[in-house]
């Protein structure tokens, strides 16, 4: 056969199963209760669903429908859409079952689609530059620069301002996200952008010159989208595991995971990080590479601790005795072999196993990430006083494996009936809390200014091979 005939047989067959399987994809999906395979439509946002660094899925939605597909023992098929009414159209014509996208209740309902049960409600807020005038409500923002996102439902609360408010105007950005809102705010091409709270929370740390004015109407309910006359089995099924969920902390956890630490630093916390990043880490990268290497742990968050600890101070010396730049007590740095806290690299790689051994000591049936955020708080009070808050945010009712219920019992260590009652008597809890918090935030933004560190990449490559330019 010559060349050419050749060429043009392949280009055919391409062609064939490219049709198939656009033509398999345009097809109307059986319910997941006979196929096994729940379809879920998705649109890349903070709060909703993402690909993190390493390229796994992650995010709020995300994780609560991976654990409704798990509940049902389905498999998930994720279809990724970039405008909301892509999605709609998804379901419109059956080819997927649910629609996630932090969607307002009414938003889908005008849309004609079934409302799922309510996730959770978020504010709408309006944010500003910090360095200017304030606005105090709908009336101040007359004859500003105002934008909002196409798709969110925060039309209808602004044109029901404009009719007390005539010269209210505003922008509708199309095929944008959360950020690029923030980020156009940010560089004054507007005056104040209209927002939900969940969007907000998963970027404040980013943007330390903006934030909230005022929340414009009441908070909107956050909902799933389901297919029209989808089958009232699966909506029933739905309804019963958003239930369970939110009776037996699935829902908690999970909204932990994502925003319980959010709105811990305050805008100079994140400006000191943000300035002091590129002065002092440079000179402790490798340290904190040597560390990840020797230990496991993720260096950035090594980093934020020592942030945390002494904003990357060696030299740091608290008036209760801790030194170093990873604070180590003199009986610490001697269970870890240290000689000289003072020493950068010591400090530290004894602080990267300090973490490692209190990770290891909490009980194994205890999962990532809260198995971390527990080890950090023993870090800062020690395992006993843990132990101790673990024990009263069983006794309240609570899972002394999980974060969510630990953190809200450990101001408890503090007040005298509790303290009192506990093995290892008082502690300021309160610290051990502001501390783990502080810390994840710190590690947020670390992991958008710093790239992962790959030891085995970097042998035969030097020690700076993956540090930012």
């Amino acid at each position: 056969m010559a060349a050419a005939q050749r060429s043009l047989v392949w280009i055919r067959f391409v062609a064939l199963a490219v049709s198939l399987v656009l033509g398999a994809c345009s097809q109307p999906v059986p319910p997941p209760e006979t196929s096994g395979e729940l379809r879920v439509g998705v649109r890349n946002a903070p709060a909703t669903y993402y690909r993190d660094e390493q390229d796994r899925r992650a995010g709020f939605e995300h994780d609560l429908i991976e654990a409704f597909a798990q509940k049902q023992n389905w498999s998930l098929d994720w279809v990724e859409r970039d405008r909301r009414e892509a999605l709609f159209e998804l379901l419109d014509s059956h080819r997927a079952h649910l629609g996630a996208a932090t969607l307002p209740r009414p938003v889908v309902r005008d849309r004609h689609l079934i409302a799922g049960p309510i996730l959770y409600e978020t504010p709408v807020h309006v944010v500003y530059r910090a360095a200017d005038k304030r606005p105090r409500g709908a009336s101040d923002l007359a004859g500003k620069r105002v934008a909002l996102l196409a798709g969110s439902g925060h039309l209808p609360l602004l044109a029901r301002e404009k009719r007390k408010h005539p010269d209210l105007s505003w922008t509708v950005l199309e095929h944008a996200w959360p950020e690029e809102l923030l980020a156009q705010l940010r560089a004054n091409q507007y005056d104040a952008v209209l927002v939900n709270g969940a969007d907000f929370d998963s970027l404040r740390n980013f943007y330390p010159e903006l934030t909230v004015a005022f929340n414009l109407g009441d908070p909107q309910q956050i909902v799933w989208a389901l297919a029209p006359r989808s089958s009232r089995a699966f909506q029933n099924t739905l309804a019963r595991f958003i239930e369970q969920a939110r009776q037996d902390g699935t829902l908690k956890r999970i909204h932990e995971r994502y925003f319980g630490h959010v709105r811990r630093l305050a805008p100079s916390d994140i400006l000191g990080i943000l300035q002091r990043h590129p002065q002092r880490l440079p000179a402790l990268r490798r340290h904190f590479h040597e560390a990840q290497t020797l230990t496991g742990i993720d260096w950035r968050l090594l980093a934020a601790i020592g942030y945390q600890e002494s904003q990357w101070n060696a030299s740091a010396t608290s008036p209760t005795g801790v030194r170093g730049l990873m604070m180590l007590t003199s009986e610490t740095a001697d269970r870890m072999g240290i000689s000289n806290r003072l020493d950068a690299r010591q400090s530290i790689l004894g602080g990267a196993r300090y973490l490692v051994l209190l990770k290891e000591s909490l009980p194994e049936r205890i999962a990532e990430p809260d198995r971390t955020w527990l080890a950090l708080a023993a870090y800062n009070q020690g395992l006993g006083h843990l132990e101790d808050a673990r024990r009263i945010a069983q006794a309240r009712g609570g899972d002394p494996d999980s974060w969510a219920d630990v953190k809200e019992a450990l101001p408890y260590l503090s007040r005298g009936t509790y303290a009192a009652a506990m093995k290892y008597g008082y502690a300021r809890g309160y610290e051990a809390l502001s501390f783990a918090e502080n810390i994840r935030n710190y590690y947020d933004i670390l992991q958008r200014l710093e790239p992962v560190y790959d030891p085995l990449f970097n042998l035969g490559l030097g020690e700076d091979a993956q540090t930012p330019g």
